[in-house]
């Protein structure tokens, strides 16, 4: 064996929320070519398919429309996945959404969409799959968070994400420690700026903010992010549990 057989999953069932697209799919592929099979968990059935479409020529890919807000389905979706692949060895906490505005402008709707989507259903999905990994005394569990979790972002004010983002790496944590005597590992990536299929990341007006003040003056593509996903998933990290990786250009250096 060498250093690189430890960064793969052949034989592994991998589950990506929200992997249909952005960074979650480039964490999907990436678990894909380390040869695990890969599980598409999102709201959006057409979006699955897509991205399974184009995990499928990598491995084995399944699609599971699943609201990851919904115990139930979430639920759900861990039978369905395990009877067609196998109990679920890594889940990869990766749903997620965002809002911009002033806090006194915000209403409780927007707060809570943003407080389900990226923290309770990461507190749900952890839950639900982690019985299994607990059970079996072995998984893996990759929560997204996000540098916002760690400082003020600037001059688009979102304290709902923040919040959200910090609360996620805290829960990691929790998780991590509770877990470890089972054998189960709870991390976490903490993202800078990335370039996505729906962000504005290249709008000039944010330039300064957004890749002037990262040290690396530029922002990530998603694929940059995912290998950090993929070492905290595979054994190469066999011995991280609680750690809250942060991928972000040297942003949060200042």
């Amino acid at each position: 064996m060498t250093v690189l057989d430890l960064f793969r999953l052949d034989g592994k069932v991998a589950v990506v929320t929200g992997g249909n697209r952005g960074i979650g799919k480039a964490i999907a592929i990436a678990l894909a070519e380390a040869g695990a099979s890969v599980v598409v968990a999102a709201r959006d059935a057409e979006r699955n398919d897509e991205a399974v479409a184009e995990l499928s020529k990598i491995g084995p890919a399944l699609a599971v429309s699943t609201d990851v807000t919904d115990r139930a389905a979430l639920v759900a979706m861990r039978e369905t996945v395990t009877a067609e692949l196998g109990p679920i060895d890594v889940l990869v906490n990766n749903a997620g959404v965002g809002i911009h505005g002033e806090s006194l402008t915000l209403d409780d709707d927007g707060w809570d969409r943003v407080m389900s989507t990226n923290l309770d259903a990461v507190w749900k999905a952890s839950q639900v799959v982690g019985e299994q990994m607990v059970g079996r005394r072995t998984g893996s569990i990759v929560n997204v968070g996000s540098m916002s979790g760690m400082i003020i972002n600037r001059p688009q004010w979102h304290a709902p994400y923040a919040v959200s983002k910090a609360g996620v790496h805290h829960l990691t944590k929790s998780l991590a420690a509770e877990w470890a005597p089972q054998g189960v590992r709870v991390n976490a990536i903490a993202p800078g700026y990335t370039k996505t299929e729906i962000s504005d990341i290249d709008d000039p007006k944010w330039r300064h903010y957004w890749i002037d003040e990262v040290p690396m003056q530029r922002y990530a593509q998603a694929s940059e992010i995912a290998p950090s996903a993929l070492y905290l998933a595979a054994d190469a990290s066999s011995f991280v549990t609680g750690s809250v990786l942060v991928v972000d250009g040297g942003y949060t250096l200042w």
